[in-house]
């Protein structure tokens, strides 16, 4: 039976293994070809590590940087998603704490437009979100992230509420017997204990929003603002010739942010679901 179980481990252990070195393959491949000089990217050599013929050191990365307007591009980038990310959370969590403290029809109804947001395809409103974006205004870095906000409420809401039914009601009514109204009590009590699901909620958002090329392509005036993954594909000489060695040193600029964001904190993305897994 043991031995059973362990060739039962090592089975997983194994499979486990090679869908991890499958899934860092390709950002091994673009950090080695962000080295390379240009001809070498699009040849056999591909897929080899950089020679002393063609290493091209930081030129690539220099390229990207001075060119394309990249400066600009991660400042619109980073603006949309802290914004949008710090919306989510706060407008979210006290819509998840509304929604399983008060126990209405009107709660229950706003609870399942939530989760049933998150089954309707983005193809399906784009060209409508397109144009009442810009008949009221959204196109802009500035406040595209309200948009974002509806379209990241469902999973943040469904996050955020199964984890308040883990929280003792009789906090919140030890804190309202102390004077506090139902703003002091979200803020001073129920706020800080939604620090895990806070964290994971923001990565999966973060990492939504950093790397969505669709919305703001559909929404932003392109010649005026670009995000980092709208960028990307302007990396192109005349011709339409791919200039791939600067649009590899782009492409690892822009995972680099995300990949250290979660490593930092993924700690807290199993800690903040499984916290609101089962009603404690």
């Amino acid at each position: 039976m043991v031995k059973a179980k362990k060739g039962f481990n090592l089975f997983w252990t194994v499979l486990l293994s090679v869908a991890s070195v499958l899934y860092v393959y390709p950002i091994l491949m673009i950090l080695l070809n962000s080295f390379k000089k240009e001809t070498s990217i699009s040849t056999s050599t591909a897929f080899l590590p950089p020679t002393a013929d063609t290493f091209a050191g930081a030129a690539n990365y220099v390229n990207a940087i001075s060119s394309k307007g990249f400066l600009q591009s991660f400042w619109y980038s980073t603006l949309i998603t802290v914004t949008s990310v710090a919306l989510i959370l706060l407008c979210c969590s006290m819509c998840a704490w509304y929604i399983t403290r008060v126990n209405s029809l009107m709660s229950k109804a706003m609870y399942y437009l939530c989760v049933f947001s998150m089954v309707v395809p983005f193809q399906m409103v784009m060209f409508t979100l397109s144009q009442t974006a810009d008949s009221l205004g959204l196109n802009k870095p500035s406040n595209i992230a309200i948009i974002y906000l509806g379209f990241g409420a469902g999973l943040a809401v469904f996050m955020f509420c199964g984890f308040v039914k883990s929280i003792p009601l009789e906090i919140e009514e030890a804190a309202m017997i102390d004077g506090c109204n139902p703003i002091q009590t979200y803020f001073r009590i129920v706020f800080p204990i939604f620090k895990p699901t806070m964290i994971s909620v923001a990565i999966l958002e973060a990492m939504w929003v950093w790397n969505d090329y669709l919305l703001p392509t559909l929404v932003l005036d392109i010649k005026k603002y670009r995000t980092i993954p709208m960028l990307i594909q302007y990396f192109r000489g005349s011709y339409g010739r791919v200039e791939m060695g600067p649009m590899m040193a782009c492409i690892m600029l822009t995972v680099l942010p995300i990949i250290i964001l979660y490593l930092a904190c993924q700690k807290y993305i199993i800690e903040g679901v499984v916290a609101g897994a089962v009603k404690g």
